[in-house]
């Protein structure tokens, strides 16, 4: 993950004054990233996540501190990577990226089939770009937009991402399952340092100071906080229960009467017209929109206060790729459900190097999951607040199975250490049991094979293969069909574990998934050095993948160093070892 290198250098540049750094920083822009987005396209899919957004971070750094207008340009790719990835990348939480790679757009799928959800070091850098664009745009229509987004990650994604004893790596958007938590001494994770800053930072972007000739103060967020503007001898004091009360209070000392504007959000989940602020208990006429700013220009004087009332609502959002997944929020807060707490043994996680992943408790079937049965137009008004408690809801009659109907949705920051559901299949009434008997008969394939496996490989993926000791020569990665890949044409190895946590194999496969289409490629799978087979693909299965299974002797699965079977895929006579699409190790006496 080399990406911060651009920003680094920048701001090395900002500190001294040489131009050099500033030089060196430019030749860190990485072009395959940066080109696509200076001509406004997104060719995100399959890519790293947490990879990209720092190099993202440093073309934003490195326009603010050039004169060079092209390099100012690199604004412009920075603010359309920010504009794809909240608007088409993000779910409800504000998180984004699968397994830390960005899922294909236009296919969200995987997000609510896998394991691994959103990265919280991904958040972390969002936010950080997020207020490096909003400090660019000084008096721009999209600082509002900004705020918003930064309000939804910090209460969504990055204040549930911690319990009273550890903090979170992936959080899972598949319905059912549950996240896994570090343990200190144990774990230590780039979401553990990036988390402990995480947790410092609520401070930093409640307030913004305006620049130049005018001074203004925008208030971005609503946490109870004190602000000290030295220079001009403001002192500014929230006061709010937000969001268990819909209302803050801002209350301001000053030195002398001061002239300056104070910018109010309004927030995109506020409608217009429900957006109400007084100035000493007297209602100001204002006719701003979701998603902008109040201006209250005035010579303010000292004991001034002014009232914001932030009525909330409930909705329900749509996965970005328009499948019938829907999450609710109220006001600007996601809201999730409790399904219980069994089968969590990795609740908290050892020293392992996939041990950051949820993975050893049992999958909840999509199937067996809760879904609405309504149609999609009725999901606004299924949900209802319960009486008499705050911010608790339910959705009634069109949840099922019936055992459902009394879960509670309560903000999903309020739901640590459990099993949860954050979205919602929705199916029309008319085509439930038929959706019901799909849905099974492919999930039963998926929770058996599961099952299965010991260990897996998603080939092409930076950490799953870093997990797996990848190692290789004259090989290659790429995204095809959705799917990541690696060839060769040389070799390439992982190491794969023969056991796991209440699993007892005795006897084993390796199953290797292949591209039908590829032809003419020939190579030898060897395991610790043993020959296993000899593979040549010829176009068997043209237009579809093809998974084949090879039975492990099981003298090499008991003479395994340390449980570990090396598998080593190598090219034969200048040919090409692969490309694989997936790799496991199972257990073939398993269901």
């Amino acid at each position: 993950e080399n990406g911060g290198m651009n920003e680094v250098l920048a701001d090395v540049y900002a500190m001294t004054g040489d131009r050099k750094y500033l030089d060196l920083a430019k030749r860190f822009d990485h072009r395959a990233i940066l080109d696509p987005l200076l001509a406004r396209q997104d060719k995100l899919d399959g890519l790293h996540a947490n990879m990209h957004i720092p190099k993202v971070i440093g073309f934003q750094r490195i326009a603010v501190l050039s004169d060079n207008l092209a390099d100012k340009a690199l604004a412009g790719a920075a603010k359309f990577f920010w504009q794809t990835v909240t608007g088409r990348r993000s779910v409800a939480i504000g998180g984004n990226s699968v397994a830390e790679h960005f899922n294909p757009a236009a296919n969200f799928s995987s997000m609510i089939e896998k394991r691994e959800g959103p990265e919280t070091c991904n958040s972390y850098n969002m936010l950080k770009l997020t207020q490096a664009l909003f400090d660019a745009d000084a008096g721009g229509e999209e600082r509002a937009a900004y705020a918003d987004y930064a309000e939804r990650v910090l209460y969504n994604h990055i204040l549930t991402t911690i319990d009273e004893k550890g903090l979170v790596y992936f959080t899972p958007m598949r319905p059912g399952h549950y996240r896994t938590y570090a343990t200190a001494g144990e774990s230590f994770w780039c979401c553990v340092g990036t988390g402990m800053e995480n947790h410092g930072k609520y401070g930093g972007f409640i307030y913004a100071r305006g620049e130049g000739t005018s001074p203004a103060i925008y208030v971005n967020l609503f946490i109870p906080s004190e602000l000290d503007w030295k220079e001009q001898g403001v002192a500014l004091r929230q006061e709010t229960k937000f969001p268990d009360e819909p209302r803050t209070h801002l209350s301001l000392k000053l030195a002398k009467p001061t002239a300056f504007t104070l910018y109010v959000r309004h927030p995109a989940w506020v409608p217009k017209g429900a957006f109400q602020i007084t100035v000493n208990g007297d209602l100001l006429a204002n006719a701003s929109e979701p998603s902008s700013y109040v201006a209250i220009t005035r010579t303010w004087q000292d004991g001034d206060s002014v009232g914001v009332s932030l009525p909330m609502e409930t909705r329900c959002e749509q996965l970005p790729d328009g499948s019938p997944w829907f999450a609710f929020l109220y006001g600007p807060l996601v809201l999730a459900a409790t399904t219980g707490t069994d089968d969590m043994p990795d609740l908290r996680a050892g020293a392992g190097r996939d041990d950051h992943i949820a993975n050893k408790g049992k999958l909840l079937a999509l199937d067996e999951a809760p879904m609405l049965v309504c149609e999609a137009e009725r999901l606004p008004k299924v949900i209802r607040p319960v009486e008499g408690q705050a911010m608790t809801f339910t959705l009634g009659d069109v949840l099922f199975a019936e055992k459902y109907r009394d879960l509670k949705l309560v903000p999903f920051y309020r739901l640590p250490d459990t099993r949860y559901v954050i979205y919602w299949r929705q199916v029309a009434p008319e085509v439930y049991q038929n959706t019901l008997l799909k849905m099974h008969a492919k999930e039963s394939e998926t929770v058996a094979l599961d099952e299965a496996t010991l260990d897996r490989v998603s080939p092409g993926e930076q950490q799953p293969e870093v997990d797996h000791h990848f190692q290789g020569e004259r090989t290659d990665t790429g995204f095809f069909r959705e799917r990541h890949w690696r060839d060769a044409h040389g070799w390439f190895s992982y190491d794969l574990k023969t056991t796991a946590a209440n699993k007892k194999p005795l006897a084993l496969a390796l199953s290797v998934t292949y591209w039908g289409g590829d032809a003419g490629r020939d190579f030898d799978i060897f395991v610790n050095g043993t020959p296993l087979a000899e593979v040549t693909l010829n176009k068997e299965q043209p237009d579809a993948f093809r998974t084949v299974s090879y039975p492990i002797p099981a003298t090499l699965v008991q003479q395994a160093p340390n449980g570990m079977l090396t598998v080593k895929f190598a090219a034969r006579n200048g040919s090409v070892a692969g490309g694989i699409f997936d790799l496991r190790l199972l257990m073939t006496d398993a269901p």
